[in-house]
């Protein structure tokens, strides 16, 4: 997960200014654009010392507990599967910037620009929906399981040719369409207040993305913590997890501040002479 994470916050952040030719003006010569990249280099080292985090975790754990959490392990099919994963997540990120063209034609139409953003979900999430389709027809078809749509128990082992299980237990239909529903519903949102806020994001609206992605590192540790996920853990471990979290959120706080400047003219002088004296390396960086 840290390296499809890494992969898809970094280039689901450049690509759409590498794409419009606008990478040096927008992300190199301002002020505000070093101070978006340096967020984004923080959020990729939180991200780091997350997966550091896990893996002082797994290390803790005997070989029956890591057995029973990956059943079958390969490193070099998992770092090529997650590297590809994170790479194409990324063009959800391209997508949204390539379909800019649709929230004007929104905005020309009378849509207010807060919602402007969100027919362009359409095109991206439809693209998404026909390959899980045609995938999950295709493992319906080759499991024979397409009759559990609708079917009020599963069909006995002998009737299931090669079926793992022993059949004949109970489907609750009903339970399994409103969870894949909720499912469904709360992955969207994600996206509807996300178009949401891109709007408010000014020329730097690209940098969300990698607010976005820290954003379910973080809330998703949380919910980790919650429900027990780091219970026995070492404090090593757990420190290591509190201390990539700190680093999300402060990248958070550079990004966000470095969109703030984006959309001011000179009243960041404050800030500058607090944080950096006159000649030293930060000052001739962030001037």
């Amino acid at each position: 997960m840290a390296v499809a994470l890494g992969y898809c916050t970094v280039f689901g952040m450049l690509i759409p200014p590498l794409f419009k030719g606008e990478f040096i003006a927008k992300l190199i010569e301002p002020a505000s654009g070093r101070w978006v990249l340096a967020g984004l280099i923080i959020c990729v080292i939180g991200i780091v010392i997350n997966a550091m985090a896990g893996k002082a975790k797994e290390g803790e754990m005997n070989p029956e507990q890591k057995q029973n959490t990956v059943k079958e392990f390969h490193f070099k099919k998992g770092i090529l599967v997650a590297s590809f994963s994170g790479i194409m997540s990324a063009c959800f990120a391209f997508g949204l910037a390539a379909g800019e063209p649709i929230s004007k034609i929104s905005e020309a139409h009378g849509t207010a620009k807060i919602w402007a953003g969100l027919p362009i979900l359409i095109v991206i999430l439809l693209g998404g929906f026909t390959s899980n389709f045609i995938w999950c027809l295709i493992l319906n078809i080759r499991n024979g399981s397409g009759y559990e749509y609708l079917a009020a128990e599963q069909k006995k082992a002998d009737e299931q040719p090669g079926s793992p299980d022993e059949g004949g237990r109970r489907i609750p239909l009903v339970v399994n369409y409103l969870f894949a529903a909720a499912a469904g519903v709360t992955w969207y949102f994600q996206f509807f207040f996300y178009s949401m806020g891109e709007t408010q994001m000014g020329d730097y609206k690209f940098s969300s993305w990698t607010l976005h992605m820290a954003s379910i590192i973080l809330f998703s540790s949380v919910w980790g913590l919650f429900l027990g996920e780091w219970k026995g853990a070492s404090k090593r471990a757990k420190g290591r997890l509190f201390f990539g979290l700190g680093m999300l959120v402060l990248s958070t706080i550079v990004i966000g501040y470095g969109n703030y400047i984006g959309g001011q003219s000179g009243h960041w002088k404050a800030i500058d002479f607090f944080l950096c004296k006159k000649n030293t390396f930060l000052s001739r960086f962030l001037a």
